[in-house]
């Protein structure tokens, strides 16, 4: 998962090609093809979490979720029984900023992608979800921005935004066993896995490309246009779908994981940032940051099917692939919104 300081966002909005006047044009034409849906989505909680709250990750064994905090260099673990915050994990490194988080469920360890300020590396810190401890650090390159998990292959996967790499690490041994050159993206923000196919995928902010790696051979073996500033990325593996959240162009891109070609482009709020897929029940759910809510799609239809408001400038979107439920950070008033699912 993936965050961008808001000043990095409207920095990146020129070097993208978009002129502001382009960009709220288009915010205003999906804004408004998305207006008329009814929500049936929920907000049953709001959950108050750490300084500027970023990142969102979910356990679905554990029914537990994480959320990175910026400006505190913590995370918050939240129990999806009591809707409360249980622990505050400290990362312990004076300087941290944590963007991204990542879980994997098969061996209950929760992996953040960490900047250090003035420092030109960027870190991972490993956490045991059993003890809520930080087991491990390890060092990355520049601002590792966002983080993956194979749990097939315990391999995790995190995107340096700064160095244009992705360091893949060894779960069994928390250590860099390669680094590869996304060459063929500039700006790589997001990263997602699909473990069936152990591919992996990382969103390229400022060309707006998916990159295609193999987990195999560690390799770029293909690149596919996306919409304008893919911020983040998400794949549903029960279809071998891939989505992005295009920022700039207030879409999201569907893209066959099979073809690696785009099969639909779906308008939804404004400044769509964060994207989480629920293998489940095959939904998918977009946080837009700039008018506070969070869209619905179906991924039968490729449609949206509700949108509701959450917190002020939400970022991320977790989802618990067993209980349904959705957790969105909301960076502009530290809390989570806890929302369950449309009925079946």
């Amino acid at each position: 998962m993936t965050f961008i300081p808001r000043s990095v966002v409207l920095a990146t909005v020129a070097i993208a090609g978009l002129a502001p006047a382009a960009a709220t044009t288009a915010a205003s034409s999906a804004h408004t093809a998305v207006a008329a849906v009814t929500s049936c989505v929920t907000v049953t909680a709001t959950i108050p979490v750490g300084n500027q709250p970023i990142g969102a990750a979910a356990n679905p064994k554990t029914n537990t979720t994480y959320i990175t905090n910026f400006l505190d260099g913590t995370v918050s673990v939240i129990s999806g029984k009591k809707n409360t915050v249980t622990a505050t994990i400290s990362l312990g490194m004076g300087a941290a900023e944590p963007f991204a988080v990542a879980a994997n469920p098969k061996t209950d360890t929760i992996y953040t992608g960490d900047g250090v300020g003035g420092s030109t590396f960027g870190a991972v810190s490993v956490i045991a979800g059993k003890t809520n401890t930080v087991v491990a650090t390890v060092q990355v390159g520049g601002s590792p921005e966002g983080v993956a998990v194979d749990p097939d292959t315990n391999m995790v996967y995190v995107v340096n935004e700064a160095d244009g790499t992705v360091s893949v690490l060894n779960g069994q041994t928390n250590t860099v066993v390669a680094t590869i050159p996304v060459a063929v993206g500039f700006g790589p923000i997001g990263v997602a896995v699909n473990p069936g196919t152990n591919t992996i995928y990382v969103a390229n902010l400022r060309d707006n490309t998916v990159s295609v790696i193999s987990g195999q051979t560690n390799t770029v073996v293909a690149t596919i246009p996306v919409g304008a500033g893919p911020f983040n990325v998400a794949v549903n593996p029960s279809t071998n779908t891939v989505y992005t959240a295009d920022f700039f162009g207030n879409t999201v891109s569907v893209i066959s994981g099979s073809t690696n070609t785009v099969v639909a482009t779906i308008p939804v709020g404004l400044s769509p940032l964060g994207v989480a897929a629920d293998p489940s029940t095959n939904a998918i759910y977009v946080t837009n940051e700039a008018d506070n809510t969070l869209s619905m799609i179906s991924g039968s239809t490729n449609t949206v099917v509700a949108t509701v408001a959450v917190g002020p400038s939400p970022r991320d979107v977790a989802v618990n692939s067993k209980t349904g439920t959705i957790y969105v950070a909301n960076n502009g008033d530290n809390t989570v919104s806890v929302l369950n699912p449309c009925p079946k």
